[in-house]
């Protein structure tokens, strides 16, 4: 960039803006913009915000047009000798050229501070880069043993099933034999019942489930009814038969009392 193109900065610090219309300028070859200038210089006594250097003196601060008017330029060094119209633009020139080396070491200081922190920015993505790199490792190697260990819950799942499969129908098989059995001592059971069931009497009387103790001719069976056949139907008459005095006795008993 040509030293034309070049504008001047603000020294103040965090400040840093083009200076246009009015600046202030300092023994020490710093400069400022007009805004913090006027607040910095107005203080006694008076210290430069960019170096600290004292400024006492009563040319150490100027306050100059950076753009003055043709009448200005024209009558500025009217009169002066030529030597001393040299040493004052070789002071102007000397006081633009430290600006210029100030910019341009400030740039290559911010620059620095950049690249340092672009290669700690750059150790620490390494970092992080080899680190997720070592979790996805990680993670890969546990889909894959995750994965293994899925198709042998898998297999087992299979073998578990088919296991299965197989004690069904044996259970099936079984509860049909079970079933089977059950029926047929059912039908064994009623049979025997049916068998062992006690008879009614042949003379029409209801059966009735007698005790053991009961007299044998009251025994149910074709055994019970010859018993009671057997007996006399003349003294079963007269058993369940009262007989009654005959008359002429129970008078003569009356006669006597």
């Amino acid at each position: 960039m040509a030293l034309c193109d070049y504008s001047l900065l603000c020294n103040f610090p965090k400040c840093r803006t083009k200076l246009s219309g009015f600046a202030w300028a300092t023994a020490c070859s710093h400069i400022f913009c007009d805004q913090h200038g006027s607040g910095e210089f107005s203080r006694t006594p008076a210290i430069c915000p960019a170096c600290s250097s004292a400024l006492s003196g009563k040319l150490d601060i100027v306050r100059t047009e950076l753009a003055p008017s043709e009448q200005y330029k024209a009558m500025v060094l009217v009169g002066l000798r030529p030597e001393t119209i040299l040493d004052i633009s070789h002071r102007a020139l000397a006081f633009w050229t430290y600006q210029v080396n100030q910019e341009r070491l400030f740039l290559e200081y911010s620059l620095s501070r950049a690249e340092i922190k672009n290669s700690q920015m750059e150790k620490v993505m390494t970092h992080q880069n080899q680190t997720r790199d070592l979790e996805l490792n990680a993670m890969r190697e546990e889909i894959t043993s995750l994965n293994k260990r899925l198709e042998e819950y898998k297999q087992k799942y299979s073998e578990v099933s088919q296991l299965l499969i197989k004690k069904n129908k044996m259970y099936q098989s079984l509860q049909g034999l079970f079933d089977t059995q059950r029926f047929r001592m059912m039908r064994v059971g009623n049979k025997d019942a049916v068998q062992h069931a006690p008879q009614g009497f042949t003379t029409g009387l209801v059966s009735q489930c007698l005790p053991h103790n009961s007299p044998p001719f009251l025994a149910m069976g074709p055994e019970g009814d010859s018993l009671f056949s057997s007996v006399e139907s003349e003294s079963f008459r007269n058993f369940f038969q009262f007989s009654s005095p005959p008359r002429e006795k129970s008078h003569l008993f009356f006669k006597k009392n």
